[in-house]
């Protein structure tokens, strides 16, 4: 539940304004190879974290194939892509908040964050549920979409590509941000029962719900409306089940997108927080980034730090340019992780794997090689501010790591 939280909030409430100019009505293509594309790096999460079952996560796969400084690295990138999902998402929500109440956007996203965050203080077992109940709505919100356009499916030329195949593979890149949180999954390690094997199997069974009502929802979405008015709506959902159902319908669309959104914020705060408490507990970060509530028993530092820091995004630039910066962070830290994979398999052969990536020639997993490939490829595919922005972070990354002492 967590990870198809994560996931339908992530993307497709916020971002499918954003890439319709770029694919037109081949969204659905754009979803499609993205899903593709995240599929290999989630079964190589899959691997890993039936291995090694931390909160840690990241940090600690790539420590145990590479080394600690390449492993700071990535655990930096992952903190960070946590902190601007959260950024990003948090606009979302005040997009749609803006379209009930007079609110700036950027206020709302504030006052969301400071408040997501007493609620993790507060406890993780009460988190969950939370997460549980708004996930629940966030699905029916998309299967309400589904359904309201099956009625306008056929209405519009669905390979109709504006920007041609670049468009659809621009879109991509982009929609990608659509599939995360199958990553932020294994941060719930050490809070989840036989992590060994529930982990790969959450990350797995939370891929293919979510890539199935996002193929859905896309064709609904462009069947309704067309790309040109998708592209100029800051609240697709909403004037989706308005055009479909009236005032009354849009409104609900509304609620429920509110739901979704701060569902994946919370999440994404939840996962952003327990990785600092991790690496703060292998000592690659201060201590007191891993000092727990006696009361609450929840890492209180760190989710106040990754609080913070989300609301400090906020200023950085639009949704857009957040989701592109954020991408680049992750296609960085999964190329990493398939190369993790690979290289334990040559180095530590011996460690048991309770999930074993399938297909195999010999030792070397298939899908873990184009995991690999496929994400610099989508790497080359972002804008360029944004990767000059990823740089600038991987670079402070690399500065901590020669300072950070484990």
């Amino acid at each position: 539940m967590s990870g198809i939280g994560i996931i339908l909030g992530a993307g497709i409430y916020a971002l499918l304004g954003e890439a319709a100019p770029l694919a037109g009505n081949a969204l659905w293509l754009s979803f499609i190879i993205s899903s593709v594309v995240a599929a290999f790096t989630a079964l190589s999460y899959g691997e890993l974290s039936s291995m090694f079952p931390s909160a840690a996560a990241e940090y600690e796969y790539v420590k145990n194939a590479i080394s600690q400084r390449v492993a700071f690295v990535i655990g930096w990138l992952i903190i960070l892509s946590a902190v601007i999902s959260s950024s990003a998402v948090a606009i979302g929500f005040g997009n749609y908040l803006a379209v009930l109440v007079n609110i700036p956007p950027i206020v709302s996203a504030i006052g969301l964050l400071i408040v997501l965050s007493l609620l993790l203080f507060i406890g993780i077992k009460e988190s969950a549920w939370v997460a549980i109940i708004f996930t629940s709505i966030e699905a029916l919100g998309l299967l309400i979409i589904f359904v309201i356009g099956v009625p306008y499916w056929g209405s519009v030329n669905y390979l109709e590509m504006p920007l041609g195949i670049d468009g659809v593979m621009a879109a991509a890149a982009l929609i990608f941000f659509a599939y995360l949180g199958f990553e932020e999954i294994v941060k719930l390690s050490e809070e989840t029962n036989e992590p060994n094997r529930n982990i790969p199997r959450a990350i797995i069974l939370a891929m293919i719900i979510s890539t199935v009502l996002y193929i859905l929802v896309s064709f609904s979405s462009v069947s309704i409306l067309g790309w040109e008015v998708l592209a100029n709506s800051q609240a697709p959902f909403s004037q989706i089940a308005n055009v479909a159902l009236g005032a009354n319908g849009g409104f609900l669309l509304t609620i429920i997108a509110l739901f979704a959104t701060s569902n994946t914020v919370l999440l994404l705060l939840l996962a952003g927080s327990r990785i600092v408490y991790g690496m703060s507990e292998f000592r690659s970060l201060p201590r007191i980034l891993g000092k727990v509530h006696p009361r609450t028993r929840t890492p209180w530092v760190s989710i106040v730090v990754v609080g913070l820091a989300a609301v400090v995004f906020l200023f950085v630039g639009n949704l857009g340019f957040l989701a592109s910066a954020n991408n680049y962070t992750l296609f960085l830290s999964f190329i990493f992780i398939n190369a993790s994979v690979l290289i334990l398999r040559y180095t530590s052969p011996e460690l048991k794997r309770p999930f074993r990536i399938p297909l195999n020639i010999k030792n070397i997993p298939i899908l873990s090689v184009f995991g690999l490939l496929t994400c610099i490829v989508l790497l080359t595919q972002l804008n360029l501010d944004a990767i000059i922005l990823g740089i600038i972070l991987t670079v402070v990354g690399v500065v901590l790591a020669f300072l950070s002492k484990e």
